[in-house]
């Protein structure tokens, strides 16, 4: 079967717009039996822009939902680009990356803890252990 661009008028605004070939393949391929009615911009007026799900930046005029949390590995607060679910780990940017695949494990390590060492005051740097500051230079030689 071929496709050819195809002239139609909105329901909405009345304007013209083009249904194009492509867009008739996606039709034929979901088997929807009826053509676009309106035009994009009144559908996505009509829409009121909730229809974007994907994991792309947001469109403007829609702000994205920051949630404030503890990190479930290191437990420094962080926000994270999502609602976390009850019983699902959430990770900082560092321990997300240290988890990776492919990650270089020694250098993510080395800035985690020079990052949690920094963050530690006077009086918390005696309960460092020897171990956590030994392992951290050794990941950075390796």
């Amino acid at each position: 079967m071929e496709f050819t661009d195809r002239l139609l008028t909105c329901a909405d605004c009345g304007g013209e717009f083009i249904f194009t070939a492509g867009e008739q393949i996606f039709f034929f391929d979901k088997q929807f039996k009826n053509d676009p009615k309106r035009c994009k911009p009144c559908k996505s007026k009509r829409s009121g822009g909730a229809a974007h799900t994907g994991t792309g930046p947001a469109p403007a005029g829609l702000s994205r939902t920051e949630t404030r949390t503890e990190c479930s590995e290191c437990g420094i607060e962080t926000t994270v680009p999502f609602k976390p679910t009850q019983g699902r780990p959430v990770l900082c940017r560092l321990c997300f990356q240290a988890k990776r695949p492919g990650a270089e494990p020694s250098i993510n390590a080395a800035a985690a803890t020079g990052q949690l060492i920094a963050g530690t005051k006077n009086a918390e740097m005696n309960s460092v252990s020897a171990e956590m500051i030994a392992a951290a230079s050794q990941a950075s030689r390796a």
